[in-house]
């Protein structure tokens, strides 16, 4: 089914489009997987260690732990774009530029990574300042990138597009790691000299493949959806859509109620998502090899989880499909627990995989469909669903590092986020989300 948007200035459902859409993802995934889960973290505190001999470095004067100061990069990464989103989004909103901001935080983040080839171990300032500024723009062109969802497609067709898109993103990511695995395995094969130049190089080439693959979806999404006209006043617009868009969230208390559910699941989503491999290397004790190929398990079972619940969710209902991926939360929480055996850790992270493709594209799409129908502003809306995303992974984190440091075991981390998920669970099975679907626009304050 095809409609046309006020303007006429494109057709929905339009197959060209939905590709360049999801080629955004196909484009940024990868600093998400060789960046911040795999190649660099690693790379970070075996090369700081190797040149301050131990994990105590130093960063502007003061003595930390590596490992502590990479995660507290990700925490300011994620801190500062929750604090400037909603800004962005509404002038973005207001003067139709939604396509130049995902320009912006592209660029931003693609060049910081590429600028992370010369970080040697020895430059430790230089590189968490470009690691926080990769953070932002992976971060900050997300918003405008799912602001799109709705602008694109039909209702009928967000769960699958949303699904489409997630598939690409973690297909385009693999593809990526292994091609970098082998430069480090076999750094000659590829005219480098050691296995530490082939793990800079990686960096460059995510840098590469990130702005490259983007101008797929630069050329192909609309310019300007609704033909809105930029304005002198257009910073001040900007506060005054995100004033708005609040306004407009006190007649909506379904949408709120399931921003609670999602901001406390969600939690325990990229926790796990971000340390995984901390778990199996710390508590467990599994070498960085097999991590990693459990991080590409976890990738590839991924597409096959965004594409299998986004069908169960049009075959049953939205909530159906979340409901039983956040129960399959809860059990993989209590597996992980008791986990002790390589085969035991492959499997849960199987079930991991299933789930965490199939929850973060369905809790987009189904945001996308609570959003009024009447609406043009998306991007102030998706700008409060990331600046909840981006919180939830600082707090996530945070409780699971407290729980580990109060009681010195990292499996009463995991009992925190099986309470994240119970109480997620709890509060999203009493929205009757096939009603939010249905709201067609609010009132004026």
């Amino acid at each position: 089914m095809e409609q046309v948007l006020d303007k006429g200035t494109h057709k929905l459902n339009d197959k060209k489009i939905i590709n360049g859409w999801s080629f955004f993802d196909w484009a940024n995934s990868v600093y998400s997987l060789v960046i911040t889960s795999t190649i660099f973290p690693i790379y970070f505190t075996s090369a700081t260690r190797a040149f301050y001999d131990g994990d105590k470095i130093p960063f502007f004067g003061l003595q930390i732990e590596n490992s502590v100061l990479y995660s507290y990069a990700l925490s300011a990464s994620f801190l500062i774009i929750a604090l400037i989103l909603p800004l962005l989004s509404g002038i973005a909103d207001n003067s139709g530029k939604k396509i130049q901001f995902m320009k912006f935080f592209t660029y931003l983040g693609s060049l910081s990574c590429a600028g992370l080839f010369l970080f040697n171990g020895s430059n430790v300032e230089y590189g968490i300042i470009l690691t926080v500024l990769a953070g932002i723009g992976y971060s900050g062109g997300l918003v405008f990138y799912d602001a799109y969802l709705p602008e694109i497609v039909t209702e009928d067709r967000i769960d699958k597009v949303s699904a489409r898109g997630y598939s690409f993103g973690y297909a385009g990511s693999v593809l990526l790691l292994v091609l970098n695995l082998f430069m480090i395995q076999s750094p000659d094969t590829f005219f480098l000299s050691d296995d530490d130049q082939a793990a800079r190089f990686s960096f460059l080439l995510v840098g590469v493949w990130w702005a490259g693959f983007a101008q797929i979806s630069f050329n192909r999404l609309p310019e300007n959806p609704y033909n809105r006209k930029v304005t002198t006043k257009v910073l001040a617009s900007g506060y005054k859509e995100i004033r708005k868009v609040f306004r407009t969230l006190r007649h909506l208390p379904l949408m709120k109620k399931f921003l609670l559910s999602f901001f406390l699941y969600n939690m325990g989503v990229q926790t796990t998502m971000y340390l995984a491999a901390t778990f199996g290397e710390k508590e467990l004790k599994f070498e960085g090899d097999f991590l990693i190929l459990t991080v590409l398990v976890i990738q590839l079972v991924a597409i096959l989880g965004a594409i299998f619940f986004a069908y169960l969710a049009t075959k049953k209902s939205n909530k159906f499909s979340l409901v039983i991926m956040l129960i399959m939360w809860i059990a993989i929480c209590f597996g992980a627990y008791f986990t002790y055996t390589k085969i035991q850790f492959i499997t849960i992270a199987f079930f991991v995989g299933l789930v965490m493709g199939g929850i973060q594209s369905l809790s987009r799409a189904t945001f996308a469909k609570m959003i009024p129908e009447k609406t043009i502003d998306h991007a102030g809306y998706f700008s409060f669903y990331d600046v909840t995303f981006n919180i939830s992974i600082v707090i996530g984190t945070l409780g699971w590092g407290i729980v580990e440091q109060v009681t010195r075991n990292m499996r009463n981390s995991v009992i925190w986020l099986t309470i994240l998920f119970i109480l997620g669970l709890i509060i999203l099975v009493t929205i009757p989300l096939s009603k939010a679907f249905k709201i067609k626009e609010v009132p004026e304050d």
